[in-house]
């Protein structure tokens, strides 16, 4: 067992170290500290060793060397059964420290406020890692706190111990130092690096999972979820939740400032989706599009969801609702199902790169943040799409990029018809999409058709000019364009081509 005699505190936030600095106090503990922490602890009464006093050297440089000192580290470093140690510390008059309480400068916050390079530099602890990765390697002789984090549980275990830790405490608190230390340091490399091929980064605490994606796996999520929602409702989000989540506020997100959007999705792909003039409106005429499909799905909506809405979800069996926003008498309808999700969309700020394992590697890519839009269209056929097809081409296109490949979407009036997803051929998902829309009595005629990637050979054109269809948007790019234009120029339809593929494999 380690009894702590002395400890050395040196922390950037001081909210929380008042009762462990008292605790240590009362149980007769020698404490060191520097500057802001030694003028904070000074101030409410607790007796402190001056750091400088142990070191004769001030702290210079403004404050970038305090305890980078061979009497502080060498305190913290030697091992109490080793003779060369023993002598060493008597020798060089080096006082033992047995316990490190350090709290890093905010280098990710400062980051993240949009700080300027300097002072982001300047929040760049070196004293306090340092610090750190000493204590941890000497766990055997030194516990270390290594954040604010954990005051808590320590302040628990100094309580309950009176002072005393045991060698497998102190090697957690060590893991947990090094957790620090190789997150804080992945922060600043990501800072800084902008030429290295090198993949580095880091979570610090992840978020077990009832399961993964199915019962017999393990799941967790790592991430910051509550900077992007609030839970109004529900249980915890499962794995397959927040796969649905995310499809969700990345389709729903094409539709930023526009009229209101609902979108209904089922196992990540839209099986409903409308843009109206008013939210109740949407919501019905994305739910007509698959209200089979519906049923378990997920909800989102770019606008506040209002009360009559509510009323009219409220009669949908869903897993969770996402909105900006709800009217309070309509979120309270909506809690009434004590299990359904609800999520507040407090912001959209998603990564805007791509991250996947393969082959005992990982994938990573930009985000396709490409929208199509009418400055971008090239319009290859002799007929041009009217303003209204071109509304329900860009509306399609939207889709059709969330939407698993090989995908068709089929659009009118801005609202899914129906679409064809993840299928092995464009054909089959063309036949699939039309076969949809027919079951729920849809009429095709002048609808348009979507497609993520180009037509090889005009057979999805002809079976959709044989449905109504006469308006299309597809990448281009293959070398027989030419047949489906040609197809396109005999049969009066319109094609857009927009030269970029939205492949979601």
């Amino acid at each position: 067992m380690l009894q702590i005699k002395s400890a050395l505190l040196s922390v950037y936030d001081k909210a929380g170290i008042e009762p462990i600095a008292k605790k240590l106090s009362s149980l007769g503990i020698k404490i060191l500290s520097t500057g802001g922490t030694e003028k904070f602890l000074n101030k409410i009464g607790i007796n402190v060793d001056k750091v400088e006093d142990i070191t004769l050297y001030p702290s210079i440089l403004g404050g970038r060397v305090k305890t980078l000192h061979p009497k502080v580290f060498g305190g913290i470093l030697n091992r109490k059964t080793n003779k060369e140690d023993i002598s060493d510390m008597k020798k060089f008059e080096i006082p033992n420290i047995d316990l490190v309480i350090v709290d890093l400068y905010p280098f990710e916050k400062t980051v993240e406020d949009g700080k300027s390079e300097q002072e982001i530099i300047e929040k760049i602890d070196i004293g306090g890692i340092s610090l750190i990765r000493a204590a941890a390697k000497n766990y055997n002789d030194v516990i270390c706190v290594s954040s604010k984090d954990q005051y808590e549980d320590f302040l628990n275990l100094l309580k309950k111990n009176d002072g005393y830790f045991d060698k497998n405490i102190r090697k957690d608190f060590a893991s947990k130092a090094f957790n620090i230390s190789s997150h804080y340091d992945t922060a600043i490399f990501n800072y800084f690096n902008s030429s290295e091929n090198t993949f580095k980064y880091s979570f610090k605490n992840g978020k077990d999972l009832r399961y993964g994606e199915n019962p017999h796996q393990k799941g967790v999520f790592y991430g910051d979820f509550t900077s992007l929602f609030e839970q109004l409702n529900g249980k915890e989000l499962s794995y397959n939740n927040f796969l649905d989540v995310d499809s969700a506020l990345n389709l729903i997100s094409e539709f930023d400032g526009e009229i209101p959007t609902f979108a209904i999705l089922k196992h990540n792909n839209a099986c409903g989706l409308a843009s109206r003039n008013n939210v109740l409106d949407a919501y019905k005429d994305a739910l007509s599009g698959d209200p089979i499909s519906a049923f378990g799905g997920v909800l989102i909506c770019n606008h506040e969801i209002d009360y009559d809405s509510s009323e009219e979800i409220n009669k949908l069996f869903c897993e969770i609702i996402i909105a900006p926003n709800f009217c309070e008498k309509g979120l309270k309808l909506l809690k009434s199902k004590k299990n359904r999700i609800i999520l507040r969309l407090k912001n959209k700020n998603l990564s805007k790169t791509l991250i996947r394992t393969c082959l005992n590697g990982l994938l990573y890519q930009d985000k396709d943040l490409v929208t199509d839009k009418v400055e971008n269209f090239t319009i290859s056929t002799k007929k041009k799409p009217s303003e209204k097809e071109i509304e329900d081409l860009i509306f399609s296109s939207k889709i059709c990029k969330h939407t698993k490949s090989n995908t068709i979407v089929l659009a009118k009036n801005k609202q899914l018809i129906s679409s064809g997803t993840g299928q092995t051929s464009r054909v089959d998902a063309l036949k699939q999409a039309i076969e949809k829309s027919k079951n729920f009595k849809f009429d095709l005629s002048g609808a348009v058709m979507a497609s993520d990637a180009f037509f090889p050979f005009p057979d999805c054109v002809e079976i959709a000019d044989k449905e109504g269809i006469k308006s299309v948007i597809q990448p281009g790019g293959s070398i027989k364009d030419d047949l489906s234009i040609e197809y396109c120029n005999k049969n009066n339809i319109s094609m857009v081509l927009t030269g970029t593929r939205h492949f979601k494999h």
